[in-house]
């Protein structure tokens, strides 16, 4: 049925209007700001400013830095997803493993990363592998807490149906639970992939010589902050790019497991 509703009307309800016209006041009010209080740039740049601090960095520059975070941060990311769903199947299927591991992965999400990266660091040396570890760490817990919840919040009569046909334990698993905890594990894979910027950033932050994290730290021992806020926008749009990322696979390969429109 055709929209026959004003096109002013029409723009207000649509779905991109009222986040955009959000930043689009705030960045506004930024500018003012920053123009009516005479905010000097080092302590707080305006929007303009940071927008000059853009072009003080090469294209290919910035193709370099946003790699090298994007790298670790896909790396990170794909290592958890490998590690973090077998993992949070045997926790479903075992409640003997589930008492013993799950205090174990408490811990270890409890221990601040920004504490264990300097040794991670001293104990794999240079390059990508601490890195990448560091970011594992940070995204592996969210996705097995969510999947491990999803299938164990399979209606009880599945489980018995498939059992009473005498199914076996991988077609349990792989046909009945893991769909049912698919809105689940899609939950927590939006949530990982920002992590795994995150993740990437604070490795860069301890040790390395390219990306965002790297860029910024730099930027900001030289009182370069119209650049440093430019590295920050580029990390919010590289996080808000992968999450959309994983909602377009959602969209396209799970649809069924989207909450229905109006519901």
């Amino acid at each position: 049925m055709t929209d026959e509703r004003p096109f002013a009307a029409r723009l207000i309800d649509s779905r991109l209007f009222m986040p955009v016209a959000a930043i689009v006041l705030l960045i506004a009010v930024w500018e003012a700001g920053c123009r009516v209080f005479d905010v000097p740039a080092f302590l707080l740049p305006a929007p303009s400013r940071v927008v000059d601090g853009f072009g003080d960095v090469t294209v290919y520059r910035w193709g370099e830095h946003v790699w090298a975070t994007l790298r670790v941060a896909l790396l990170g990311y794909f290592f958890s997803i490998v590690v973090s769903i077998p993992v949070a199947v045997t926790l479903a299927r075992s409640a003997l493993l589930s008492r013993t591991l799950y205090p174990l992965l408490v811990v270890i999400q409890s221990t601040p990363v920004v504490a264990v990266a300097p040794i991670i660091i001293v104990v794999l040396g240079a390059g990508d592998t601490p890195r990448v570890v560091i970011t594992f760490l940070i995204t592996f817990f969210p996705i097995v807490v969510s999947t491990t919840t999803g299938m164990m919040a399979t209606p009880p009569e599945l489980v018995e149906l498939s059992r009473s046909l005498r199914a076996p334990a991988v077609r349990e698993i792989t046909q009945v639970r893991l769909p049912f905890a698919v809105p689940y594990i899609f939950s927590a894979l939006k949530i990982s992939v920002t992590l795994a910027v995150i993740g990437a950033v604070v490795a860069e932050f301890v040790a390395a010589d390219k990306g965002i994290g790297y860029f910024i730290q730099f930027s900001t021992s030289f009182f370069k902050v119209p650049q440093a806020f430019a590295g920050l926008f580029v990390l919010a749009a590289l996080s808000i790019t992968l999450f959309q990322a994983v909602t377009l696979v959602q969209r396209l390969f799970f649809a069924w497991s989207l909450p229905k429109e109006g519901a």
